[in-house]
């Protein structure tokens, strides 16, 4: 560093810390450039409004961009088949001051934009990624996911994709059945019900396919914890805060003594939910259990009668 540079950083320095409060006298002038003020945090006084950001005009999104210094464009993401670092051509017929475009420029610009989404999908590869993806990302949207899940299904099969896993196949079907392992994944409570009911396509046919992506693939979940279902399960049949306590209380018991291996873990919620609604006084039917969450009433008789057995006393009714 040249004494030239040396000299202008300590004036620079000097002249920040030299900065007093008109009001209180203390050199407590601070920067805040998400409100885009100067304020002195001893007394509170703005001195400065709509000051300008210092800070570097490039965004990182990750470690690649922060070493190039990249200035524009959003990170990039598994969920369009491009990973979004294509262009778009705005639907709207206007300029970039806000007017409608003449009748010849705005068949010009439709021509653009129809040769534009034409040139994004090149091959077959591009046509089911195109597809596929937005299908995950319908179906997360119809199941209230987040964008983590759609993240992880997306990555999944790009995978599948990739290694021509997806071939002979249904794309609706593959698409489906990663949503699913990405909901085990992260840890969120969606049965294949569910899952089927948002898809067009049956539960066999997505249960087979995930079956043969997981093994492919070599996926290895855990099971899905029965704890994670109460809370919605619970909140749909009006049940209280004690109640779900109750029910998550009994499961882990029941987990401790591996009563739980080999079931189903929304039968195994259902079976616990009843148990908590008949200690807490908040008596539910099993056939208002079982319509909640979609399995038969059998299914609840049989789950209880084992966690009553299996935990005696523990679970006084």
């Amino acid at each position: 560093m040249t004494q030239t540079a040396n000299t202008e950083k300590k004036s620079k320095k000097k002249e920040e810390l030299e900065k007093k409060c008109p009001t209180c006298g203390e050199e407590t002038v601070v920067r805040d450039y998400r409100r885009s003020i100067e304020i002195c945090e001893n007394c509170g006084r703005v001195l400065k409004e709509e000051i300008k950001d210092r800070g570097p005009e490039w965004r990182a999104f990750d470690q690649k961009q922060r070493e190039e210094k990249s200035r524009g464009g959003p990170p990039s993401t598994e969920t369009i088949h491009d990973k979004g670092l294509s262009t778009q051509i705005d639907y709207r017929n206007r300029d970039a001051k806000g007017n409608k475009l003449s009748p010849e420029r705005r068949r010009k610009v439709y021509r653009l934009r129809k040769w534009h989404k034409r040139g994004r999908v090149t091959d077959s590869k591009d046509r089911n990624l195109a597809f596929s993806l937005s299908e995950i990302n319908r179906m997360s949207s119809q199941l209230g996911l987040s964008k983590s899940v759609q993240e992880i299904a997306s990555k999944t099969y790009r995978k599948a994709v990739e290694e021509g896993l997806i071939r002979g196949r249904s794309m609706e079907g593959c698409a489906s059945a990663m949503l699913y392992a990405a909901c085990r994944e992260a840890q969120v409570p969606r049965t294949l019900e569910e899952i089927a009911e948002a898809s067009r396509v049956e539960k066999r046919e997505i249960s087979r396919t995930y079956r043969f992506l997981s093994r492919e693939l070599d996926i290895n979940l855990p099971p899905t914890d029965p704890a994670r279902y109460v809370a919605r399960f619970g909140s749909e049949l009006g049940l209280s805060g004690e109640a779900r306590v109750e029910a998550i209380r009994i499961i882990r018991k029941a987990r401790q003594e591996k009563i739980t291996v080999g079931k189903s873990p929304t039968g195994t919620a259902a079976a616990a939910i009843y148990i908590a609604s008949l200690k807490t006084g908040e008596r539910r039917t099993q056939r208002e259990v079982a319509e909640i969450a979609e399995v038969t009433e059998v299914t609840v008789r049989n789950r209880y009668k084992e966690l009553v057995e299996g935990l005696g006393g523990e679970i006084e009714v």
